[in-house]
C-alpha cells in the first residue's frame, strides 16, 4: 500500500487544489510534497535490498476480463527514481516562494499531478498501467509550458506535443502487440511480457516501436530538437521538473520494459544505439560551448549527459547499468539546483544573456559557493555526485568498445570545458551596471540549494549506499537482457 499511497497522497490533493484560492495554495503544495517525503522515506526505512521481487506491491483488477490490473510495486532501481521525485518535488515547489503565478492554484495542482504520475511511470507493474501514466505525465508538463512559459510557448509546446505522441503511438502498437503474444486469455502484467518469446525480425521492429517513445523522452541524437527549446521557454519550475525527474522516464522505460522484453532486437541495435549516444554527447556538447543563454546552455549540456547514460545502459554491462541509474540521481540533483541558481540569477538581472553577467561573485559569496559546488558535481569531480555515475558508465562504454569509450570519454573534458565557461562568464569578470547592484540569495533560495549541495556530497563520498539499493535489480534486468 506504500507505493500507491505515493501515487494517491499527490493525485488526490492536484484535484483538490483547484478548489481552492489564493497564495495558501503553494504552502498546501509544499505541505503535501513533504509528506509524499515523508512516506518515501518510510519505505525506504523497510525496504530490502536484497530482494528484487517487486515490494509494498498493489493489485486490483482494472480490466479484468482482459487480463489489465491496476498493480505497481518497487524494485531497487523504482525506489531510488521514487526518491528522486520525491525530494526533489517539494523542493521545487519551494523555489517558487516570494514570485506570485497567474492561476497558481492549478499550477501547483499541475505539478503534483505530475509528481503522482512520474511515481506511477517508475512503479507500474502493468504495461497498460504503464502507458496511463506515461501519458498523464506528459499533461501536466504540456499546460505548465503552455500557459506560463515565455513569448514562443504555444509553437514550442505544440512542437513537444507532436514529438512526445508521435512516441507514445509507437510504443502503444507495441505493448498491445506484446499482449496479444501472452498466452491464454492475455495478460499485461510485467512478469507475463516477460515471458513473451518472439523471434529475431519481430524483436527488431518491437524494439524501434519501444525505442522511439524512450528515445524522445531522453532525449538522445536525433530524436532531441523538442528539448532545448521547451527547457527555455518552459517556467523554471516546469524545467526543472522536466530536465530532473521527467527525461529519466526514457531511460527507466528502456531498462524496464525495453531490454527484458526483446534482447534479441537489443542485440541486434545497441551497437547503432551506442554511435547515436556518442554523437549526442559530442554535438550537445559543442552546441553547449557556444552558448550565451543560460538556460540553454544548461538544456545542451543535460543533452550530453544523457546521452552518456544511453550509452552506457546499451553497452549491458554491469558498469554501465549501475552508472546509468546512479547517474540519473545525480544529474537530477544537479541539474535542478543549476536551472534554480540560473533562474535566481535571471530574476535579479531581468536576463539570461551571459555577456551581459561577469562580476557577481562579488556580491553574492553565498550564491557563488552553491553554485560552484553543482558546476563541480555536474563535471563529475572526485567526491562529488557525478564523479561516481560518469566513471561507472565510461568503464562500461569503455568494456563494451574502447573506442566508443574513448570518445564517450570526451564528455569530461567538454563537460569542464562549457561549465568552467559558464561559470567564469555569470560569476567572474568586472561587474557591470546589470549586475553591480545584484544581491545574494534568500533564506528560501538557500533552503532549497542547501539540501541538493548535501546530497551533492553524500553521493559523492558514499556511493555504495545507492549502489547497494540497485545492484540486485539491475543484475535480474541484465541477466534477462543477455541471458548470462
Amino acid at each position: 500500500m506504500l507505493t500507491l499511497s505515493l501515487i494517491l497522497i499527490p493525485a488526490i490533493a492536484s484535484l483538490l487544489l483547484p478548489f481552492i484560492k489564493g497564495e495558501i495554495t503553494k504552502t498546501i503544495a509544499f505541505v503535501v510534497a513533504l509528506a509524499e517525503l515523508a512516506v518515501a522515506l518510510f519505505a525506504i526505512t523497510q525496504f530490502s535490498p536484497d530482494t528484487v521481487t517487486p515490494q509494498f506491491a498493489y493489485d486490483y483488477p482494472w480490466i479484468a476480463s482482459l487480463g489489465v490490473h491496476f498493480s505497481g510495486g518497487m524494485d531497487g532501481i523504482s525506489m531510488l527514481l521514487v526518491l528522486l521525485t520525491t525530494i526533489l518535488t517539494p523542493l521545487i515547489v519551494l523555489s517558487t516562494f516570494g514570485y506570485s503565478y497567474n492561476h497558481s492554484s492549478a499550477f501547483y495542482a499541475l505539478i503534483l499531478l505530475m509528481e503522482a504520475a512520474l511515481v506511477g511511470v517508475f512503479t507500474s507493474q502493468d504495461a497498460f498501467v504503464f502507458y496511463l501514466f506515461w501519458e498523464a505525465a506528459l499533461i501536466p508538463v504540456y499546460f505548465l509550458a503552455a500557459i506560463w512559459g515565455g513569448e514562443k510557448r504555444i509553437a514550442i509546446t505544440f512542437k513537444f506535443f507532436i514529438y512526445t505522441i508521435f512516441g507514445s503511438l509507437f510504443m502503444l502498437v507495441a505493448l498491445v502487440y506484446l499482449y496479444m503474444q501472452t498466452p491464454g486469455n492475455h495478460s499485461s502484467a510485467i512478469a507475463d511480457i516477460y515471458k513473451v518469446a518472439l523471434d529475431s525480425h519481430t524483436q527488431s521492429w518491437v524494439f524501434w516501436a519501444l525505442f522511439i517513445a524512450f528515445a524522445i523522452k531522453m532525449p538522445i541524437f536525433p530524436f532531441h530538437t523538442w528539448q532545448p527549446d521547451t527547457y527555455t521557454e518552459s517556467p523554471t519550475p516546469a524545467t526543472m521538473l522536466l530536465s530532473g525527474i521527467m527525461l529519466k522516464m526514457g531511460i527507466y522505460g528502456v531498462i524496464r520494459w525495453l531490454l527484458p522484453i526483446v534482447p534479441a532486437g537489443v542485440a541486434q541495435w545497441s551497437t547503432t544505439v551506442i554511435i547515436l549516444s556518442i554523437i549526442g554527447i559530442i554535438y550537445g556538447s559543442i552546441i553547449a560551448i557556444q552558448q550565451k543563454d543560460l538556460k540553454k546552455l544548461l538544456a545542451y549540456s543535460s543533452f550530453a549527459h544523457v546521452g552518456l547514460m544511453a550509452a552506457g545502459v546499451f553497452s549491458l554491462t554491469l558498469k554501465g547499468m549501475q552508472g546509468a541509474v546512479i547517474q540519473m540521481l545525480a544529474h537530477g540533483i544537479n541539474v535542478v539546483g543549476l536551472f534554480f541558481v540560473a533562474e535566481i540569477i535571471q530574476r535579479r538581472l531581468r536576463t539570461r544573456d551571459i555577456d551581459r553577467m561577469g562580476g557577481i561573485t562579488q556580491n553574492t559569496p553565498v550564491l557563488t559557493v552553491f553554485f560552484m559546488i553543482l558546476m563541480l558535481g555536474s563535471v563529475a569531480l572526485p567526491l562529488t555526485n557525478g564523479f561516481v555515475g560518469e566513471f561507472l558508465l565510461l568503464s562500461g562504454v569503455y568494456e563494451f568498445n574502447h573506442w566508443y569509450g574513448a570518445i564517450a570519454g570526451l564528455t569530461i573534458i567538454f563537460g569542464a570545458v562549457y561549465m568552467l565557461k559558464m561559470f567564469q562568464g555569470v560569476m567572474f569578470g568586472e561587474q557591470n551596471h546589470w549586475t553591480e547592484k545584484v544581491t545574494d540569495i534568500t533564506l528560501t533560495e538557500s533552503a532549497v540549494l542547501f539540501p541538493l549541495v548535501v546530497l551533492v556530497f553524500w553521493m559523492g563520498i558514499a556511493p555504495g549506499s545507492f549502489l547497494k539499493l540497485t545492484e540486485p535489480a539491475v543484475i535480474q534486468i541484465l541477466q534477462l537482457a543477455t541471458g548470462k
